[in-house]
């Protein structure tokens, strides 16, 4: 049977179709600009070991026609002839609160239980709601599962998670910490565990997922027990665009001095922080090529996100006493080896040295980084958060 996922943006949808008996998706696809001219649809798909790609120049106005569109490309390649051939169409959402722990079957009260949420991110849950909206009623025999980006985390333990606040915003307004990229953290530890031969029950890692959102997991024999991403995907690392960890008076005096509302403060925060904050390049190969030609920000930039790096891969040491591997995954931890040997410079004492010409080269899946026996491996594995989704949805129908 065949699962499709779907990861619906603001202004993006972004689509995987796997038949389950392959790791390796039979088309995948992006619809960029959605409400807005110039909009594209572009996609590509394998036929005999080939991989073809096309892209499609459309007005696509809304997620109804954005899913219309697939569909219409995935019965046109004749890998489905109906929504009904889908064993179950599998939705990341970015935050499940404190209620979803597991992949869950979409219904009228999982949709409100969703909506109720969506105020602790709203920047993505109102835009993965549109798309499971649009996907149930186009396909309203076919099963909708929904993985949450929070429920990997939804092991930390009370100390972790909770914040020294007043209890009362705990407990009526949930203010707590959920932690992110729970479906990429997951599937690398389960790709850690299986390089390293060690069972996922008895896996302890520090998984980094660094790309323009990053986040990093300390994960104790399978589970995550502390994240750095909080309430919402904003605290933590220094990211693309998103400042990570501040001091909360910053926002009261910035509110008095330059009198900005709180929303004001929160775009700023979400979208001008970070890398484009400090050197007005929110790509890290644009940073990276404007601190080669010597410019101090850029250089500044790095030296920062590698800090901070550092700072939570010390701590996590500590919280988990012993550490098997460190991952890199995402498109910077996967593709940035300079940032990689930045970021462990210095923690030999922890027994974290990298290989300098392994760290280099460049391959797929699964690598090892670090120096020839070394206690702590360092690995480099390609994450695939389409195909965990999948994986979640198939087994979450299933069961």
């Amino acid at each position: 049977m065949k699962v499709l996922i779907l990861n619906s943006g603001s202004s993006s949808i972004k689509y995987a179709l796997f038949e389950m008996n392959s790791q390796h998706p039979e088309m995948s696809g992006l619809i960029e600009r959605l409400g807005a001219k110039g909009s594209q649809h572009k996609y590509s798909f394998t036929v005999n070991n080939v991989t073809n790609k096309q892209v499609i120049y459309d007005e696509i106005n809304s997620h109804k026609q954005g899913l219309q569109a697939i569909f219409k490309v995935l019965t046109q390649l004749n890998l489905i002839t109906k929504p009904d051939d889908l064993l179950c169409i599998g939705h990341r959402v970015v935050h499940g609160g404190d209620k979803f722990s597991q992949p869950t079957i979409i219904t009228n009260a999982v949709l409100a239980e969703i909506k109720q949420v969506t105020p602790l991110a709203p920047l993505h849950n109102p835009a993965n709601l549109l798309g499971i909206e649009e996907a149930m009623l186009y396909a309203p025999n076919t099963a909708q599962v929904a993985v949450f980006d929070t429920a990997f985390h939804q092991t930390l333990p009370d100390y972790a998670f909770q914040y020294a606040v007043p209890q009362d915003w705990y407990s009526e307004l949930s203010v707590r910490r959920y932690g992110f990229h729970g479906t990429s953290h997951f599937y690398v530890a389960k790709q850690a565990g299986k390089s390293l031969n060690i069972p996922l029950e008895s896996l302890n890692i520090i998984s980094l997922h660094l790309g323009n959102g990053a986040s990093i997991s300390a994960i104790k024999q399978g589970k995550s027990i502390d994240t750095s991403m909080g309430m919402s995907p904003l605290e933590g690392l220094i990211m693309g665009t998103r400042s990570g960890d501040l001091d909360p008076a910053i926002i009261f005096y910035l509110q008095d001095k330059l009198g900005l509302s709180s929303e004001e403060i929160k775009m700023a925060l979400n979208k001008e922080s970070g890398l484009k904050g400090i050197c007005h390049e929110s790509d890290m190969r644009a940073v990276h090529k404007l601190a080669e030609s010597g410019d101090q920000q850029a250089q500044l930039a790095l030296a920062m996100v590698s800090y901070r790096i550092k700072k939570y891969i010390g701590a996590y040491f500590a919280v988990l006493g012993r550490v098997d591997a460190i991952v890199f995954t995402g498109g910077i931890g996967e593709n940035d080896s300079a940032l990689r040997e930045s970021c462990c410079a210095g923690l030999e004492l922890f027994g974290i040295v990298i290989d300098v010409d392994k760290n280099r080269q460049v391959q797929t899946d699964v690598r090892h980084i670090e120096q020839e026996g070394r206690r702590v491996k360092i690995l480099v594995i390609a994450t695939n958060e389409e195909l965990e989704i999948a994986l979640q949805a198939k087994a979450c129908v299933e069961a």
